[in-house]
């Protein structure tokens, strides 16, 4: 089984959210943040979940606190925002922080298996984007200012494989 299948987050009730269940799917995960200048990238995210979601891709979301303090609600608070102003349907985990010492098991696999420019492992702000194909191994890294709907291709590519 790929490292990526055994990671465990939690999610906004605190229960346990086994990876293992995207076994076969294409995931993109995304940190994210409701007070943020790319949080109208949640719309473009639902789109392609919903585009999606029966072909096997899920997009799976980490509300950060970590940058400008752009995330600064209780989880109830975050999933009432996503669902309210986005439509959000898919999973949406409890707050994590995905640098420095504290950083989420998830963001610690995910920056050691996908590096970015120059082999910089931190997060750089809200809304970067990791890829992961059927087989469990992270394919792509995005940067925040790369659009959800840019990325489709890509998504296509790997749910025909």
């Amino acid at each position: 089984m790929a490292p990526f299948y055994e990671l465990t987050p939690v999610d906004a009730e605190g229960a346990p959210f086994p990876f293992s269940q995207f076994e076969g799917k294409v995931v993109l995960v995304v940190n994210v943040a409701s007070k943020c200048g790319f949080t109208p990238q949640y719309t473009e995210l639902e789109e392609l979940y919903k585009k999606f979601k029966d072909d096997g891709f899920v997009v799976v979301g980490f509300p950060c606190n970590n940058f400008g303090r752009q995330e600064p609600g209780t989880d109830e608070e975050i999933q009432s925002f996503c669902k309210h102003n986005y439509g959000v349907t898919f999973p949406i985990l409890k707050k994590i922080d995905v640098n420095g010492a504290n950083a989420d098991p998830v963001y610690q696999y995910l920056k050691e298996a996908k590096p970015g420019m120059l082999g910089f492992r931190a997060i750089k702000w809200n809304f970067e984007k990791f890829l992961v194909d059927r087989n469990g191994q992270v394919v792509e890294r995005f940067s925040s200012l790369t659009k959800p709907s840019s990325i489709e291709p890509q998504i296509e590519q790997l749910l025909k494989q």
